[in-house]
């Protein structure tokens, strides 16, 4: 069911929509927001949270938007694509998932509202109501409202916008507040931030006798207004120190369980655990915080082999050599977010 949805509604999909979509990842959404940034004429960005999004969807809109496409509403071109299955009978079964419940202490709970956890199709559903809740919405309001430049990438229920004036982005976001309400949902009302950010934020906060640009969080890294090594502008992105600590609390939590493992099979299992991290993380301009989380790594490890018993001290200058052998070296392993971009999404 979810291969044939994603079928049908990929051709609807816009192109600022990154999130559960074949062939699109965080990074694709991560390139796209450098590039917007750097390229475009974009002064304020607005970092939009929406309040328990996959839990306060309305599941009568669900229906209704997903009737507008494959439903009786719809002409025989749109239906076309799932007539074998018949429109109604896909209805129906979207319609037994959304009521089907969460099991918990054997009492099932049933919501009213929400895409329920857990499903398969739940990332889909979620894709759909926002598709007709915010983009279709928010792209006309760029054509008619807007009066500079303005920049959109929304990966699920993360959504950054970019603006070149300062009123545009005031009256979005005031818009935006009501187009939401109108379909159960809401902003955050601290987690939902304007500010300045771009190519002359410094600059233009440093006349005003501000301090340095404010940063935001978009798909696990804060967003830095910064400069390169020739004094241009330049966008730097960092691990959220937040996200680092917890999983440094999970290995933590999993080296106790291993202490008494050989040295060899734990340094394997370190190895895998610092090398997907990287896979993630290694981007242009964090190099530095992938040198912090394998420090923190080796020293977490360090401590556990000094616990396995009250002679087991291990020096540090052994330390550093299982670390050297077992433990991947920082690099990074990602292009730069223009270079990919091209490729991605040739013109």
């Amino acid at each position: 069911m979810a291969a044939v949805l994603n079928e049908i509604y990929e051709e609807d999909f816009l192109g600022f929509s990154y999130g559960f979509r074949p062939g699109r990842g965080q990074h694709d959404a991560l390139d796209a927001l450098c590039v917007g940034i750097s390229s475009r004429k974009v002064n304020f960005i607005l970092d939009a949270d929406i309040r328990s999004f996959f839990t306060e969807v309305s599941q009568e809109w669900v229906v209704r938007f997903l009737e507008h496409r494959i439903g009786p509403r719809s002409g025989p071109m749109q239906r076309q694509a799932v007539s074998a299955l018949g429109d109604q009978r896909i209805l129906r079964l979207i319609q037994k998932w959304l009521r089907a419940g969460v099991l918990e202490a054997e009492v099932v709970t049933i919501e009213e509202k929400g895409t329920g956890q857990g499903s398969v199709i739940s990332p889909l559903l979620a894709n759909v109501y926002l598709h007709y809740v915010f983009d279709l919405w928010a792209e006309r309001w760029r054509r008619r409202e807007a009066t500079g430049d303005m920049i959109m990438v929304r990966y699920a229920d993360d959504i950054v916008v970019g603006f070149q004036p300062e009123a545009d982005a005031r009256r979005f976001w005031d818009d935006m507040r009501e187009r939401l309400r109108a379909f159960s949902l809401t902003l955050h009302p601290e987690k939902t931030r304007l500010i300045e950010f771009g190519r002359f934020a410094a600059q233009n906060r440093q006349k005003r006798g501000l301090g340095k640009p404010e940063t935001f969080k978009f798909l696990g890294f804060v967003f830095i207004s910064g400069k390169s090594r020739q004094g241009d502008f330049q966008i730097r992105r960092k691990s959220r120190g937040d996200r680092m600590m917890a999983k440094l609390q999970e290995i933590k939590e999993a080296l106790r369980k291993r202490r008494h493992e050989p040295i060899p099979e734990v340094g394997k299992w370190l190895a895998q655990v610092v090398a997907g991290y990287f896979a993630y993380h290694a981007v242009p301009t964090n190099s530095t915080a992938l040198s912090v989380f394998r420090y923190h790594v080796a020293v977490l490890w360090h401590r556990q082999l000094c616990r396995r018993s009250q002679r087991a001290y291990v020096a540090w200058e052994r330390m550093a050599k299982l670390a050297d052998e077992f433990l991947p070296k920082p690099r990074v392993l990602h292009p730069w977010p223009s270079v990919r971009f091209a490729v991605t999404h040739p013109r």
